[in-house]
């Protein structure tokens, strides 16, 4: 199986380079291109460069970089520009968590996106902190030991979040549904040394639905959370509701 690794922290990051070695722990070395960023582009959502060129970097044998977003890089990895057609996208593992509203933010998950868009099956993996990196590998160990028979179809992205804790004081794995946030913190105001305004995004907020059943309740609770994902994001509901009301306008 041919694997293109991703991620939105950066081609160095110590993330995706444990995600390198634990793959390469599983005889995947000849099958494996790393292609990500050539910086920390966390939260750049499903961007795409298309205004200023984009160039890829070698840094060593089926290591890349590229100086654009999570989205450029497997847009390039997947759409001609190495000569590597990949069967599977996996981005990671980040570090920190990608759970609930964080989805529609995160580089990491929009790598995984845009394998899927491209008719790759992908994964998003994410270590909710950023210190047990040899607690994520073990559990992808475990995950991957049979990646090829993984039972998901090509519309779906699995979004694995990883508690950031020993590898022992892992409870299991829960299959989960995305929970949710309360809204961020306020944008937090300053001065430059100018004098003038600058404005930092402030903190995501806490966790609003954190109920049994949500990533997050498994990840507090010790357990790796998996998502599946679909991408459409059509109300269905609302459909019915909307034709009544387009019918009924004069």
């Amino acid at each position: 199986m041919k694997i293109l690794l991703s991620n939105d922290d950066g081609y160095d990051a110590q993330g995706i380079r444990a995600l390198w070695d634990c793959l390469h722990q599983l005889n995947l070395h000849s099958e494996l291109r790393l292609i990500a960023p050539d910086r920390n582009r966390s939260a750049a959502s499903n961007s795409l460069t298309l205004m200023e060129p984009l160039r890829i970097q070698t840094h060593a044998e089926h290591i890349y970089s590229v100086n654009g977003t999570p989205t450029d890089c497997v847009h390039l990895g997947i759409n001609g520009a190495m000569d590597f057609q990949p069967d599977m996208v996996i981005s990671g593992i980040n570090a920190g968590a990608n759970m609930g509203d964080d989805v529609l933010y995160s580089g990491t998950v929009a790598a995984a996106t845009e394998g899927r868009f491209l008719g790759k099956p992908s994964i998003a993996v994410s270590l909710c902190g950023d210190q047990y990196f040899d607690t994520a590998t073990h559990v992808l160990l475990k995950l991957f030991k049979e990646l090829d028979q993984l039972p998901f179809d090509k519309a779906t992205i699995l979004n694995i979040n990883i508690p950031d804790c020993a590898y022992e004081d892992v409870q299991g794995i829960k299959i989960t549904r995305l929970g949710s946030r309360h809204c961020s913190e306020k944008v937090v105001t300053s001065l430059d040394p100018r004098g003038k305004k600058i404005y930092w995004v402030g903190p995501a907020g806490q966790a609003q639905d954190a109920s049994e059943g949500t990533d997050f309740h498994a990840v507090e609770n010790g357990y790796v959370s998996i998502t599946p994902l679909k991408v459409d994001l059509t109300h269905y509901e609302m459909q019915p509701l909307l034709a009544n009301w387009v019918n009924g306008l004069s």
